[in-house]
């Protein structure tokens, strides 16, 4: 029997955890990145391609999906390299705020990267890893700068 909270910020004392995939794509040093606009979240910041990881979905296929509809690019699930998960959560906020955000990294994948969601992104472009833009949203660019910085964990918590 499958059991749904859908308005209920935690069962029994205990979190629900919203998952996402992110997806760093690379072309040599560039990475794709989209300007958000229209989603009220951090409209006007830079961003990586990522979504929310929809229900019976592995966060495999969520990031080949967002790569999809987001950039109009394919990947490859064997082609997704693992980077990190990072755990956001507020200590005082309600528990549905606990996020489970699993980053990948990908260099191959077939199309051309494309502005596909215009409703939710205003550009998207190629940016060189030396010289990206500002604002980034923030736990993308400390998971970029740690991962350049090659000191970036396989799973880590970041407290809002």
């Amino acid at each position: 029997m499958t059991e749904h909270y859908a308005h209920d910020d935690h069962i029994d004392g205990r979190s629900l955890l919203v998952a996402a995939s992110y997806l760093l794509v690379l072309d040599g040093d560039r990475v794709l990145l989209q300007l958000r606009s229209g989603t009220g979240y951090r409209d006007g910041h830079w961003a990586t391609l990522a979504g929310h990881v929809d229900p019976g979905e592995s966060v495999h296929e969520a990031a080949v999906r967002e790569a999809r509809e987001e950039a109009g690019i394919a990947v490859d699930p064997a082609d997704l390299v693992p980077l990190t998960t990072l755990h956001r959560f507020e200590r005082s906020g309600p528990q549905v705020e606990q996020r489970a955000d699993v980053f990948f990294l990908t260099r191959a994948f077939t199309g051309e990267a494309t502005l596909r969601e215009p409703d939710k992104a205003a550009r998207m472009q190629w940016f060189d890893l030396d010289a990206l833009p500002e604002p980034l949203v923030p736990h993308e660019a400390a998971v970029i700068a740690a991962w350049r910085a090659g000191q970036l964990p396989a799973v880590w918590s970041m407290p809002a």
